[in-house]
């Protein structure tokens, strides 16, 4: 349960290194977050932080949203968004988050909106092999057998079919933050993320720990 922010992908470019190689990096702009809410385990059941990213015209909010903020004497935002936070952490009404809750060199996980890619068959939707292309073959890039006629005599739910792919909540784990540009609000993470440019990323410093239910005791 860590604090995350939030950002606008702008594109992918490169840098170099200390050693002079080339890192591909995704540009996203994370201007600061602004405390919309908190929540603590005694009113609410959890402990969790809401925060607003991007000020925006109120007639862009419905009248609860809208209300929500007017009671706290805060604007207009165009994006709500609730990070859960350990009891320890405390936070204030109108605090403002930026980008020096990261470091450079640690690892950060990026969720986003996958592109959308339309209705697609199994061959690019599942990289399902294909039919001969020649020889006067008819089976080319459609689906194989979903199942037996007598036994069972039906199809088994969750087949690989065809179907919708893409667009979809997507989390990218542990990208290195390769650079900060604090006055600028831009960070550089290595890799690419996922959503196309000027969609909204969620960026938290990662905590996933590799195998830890495994480990000897």
């Amino acid at each position: 349960m860590t604090l995350g922010l939030i950002g606008e992908k702008l594109g992918m470019t490169q840098v170099y290194d200390d050693e002079g190689l080339v890192i591909p990096v995704t540009v996203i702009k994370v201007d600061p977050l602004t405390v919309t809410q908190v929540k603590t385990k005694e009113n609410d059941g959890y402990n969790a932080v809401q925060v607003g990213y991007l000020a925006c015209k109120k007639h862009k909010l419905n009248k609860p949203e809208l209300k929500h903020l007017e009671k706290k004497n805060l604007p207009a935002f165009k994006k709500l968004k609730e990070f859960r936070v350990d009891e320890n952490q405390k936070f204030e009404v109108g605090q403002a988050i930026d980008l020096s809750i990261l470091k450079e060199g640690e690892n950060v996980d990026v969720t986003g909106r996958s592109i959308g890619k339309g209705f697609q068959g199994t061959v690019k939707r599942y990289n399902a092999g294909r039919g001969p292309m020649s020889h006067g073959s008819k089976f080319h890039r459609s689906m194989g057998s979903i199942g037996a006629g007598t036994t069972p005599g039906r199809v088994y739910k969750g087949g690989m079919m065809p179907g919708n792919m893409g667009n979809e909540n997507v989390t990218v784990r542990k990208l290195k933050v390769v650079k900060i540009i604090q006055d600028e609000n831009i960070l550089l993470v290595k890799g690419s993320v996922p959503g196309p440019e000027g969609k909204f990323v969620t960026v938290k410093p990662s905590i996933t720990e590799w195998n830890k239910y495994n480990k000897r005791k």
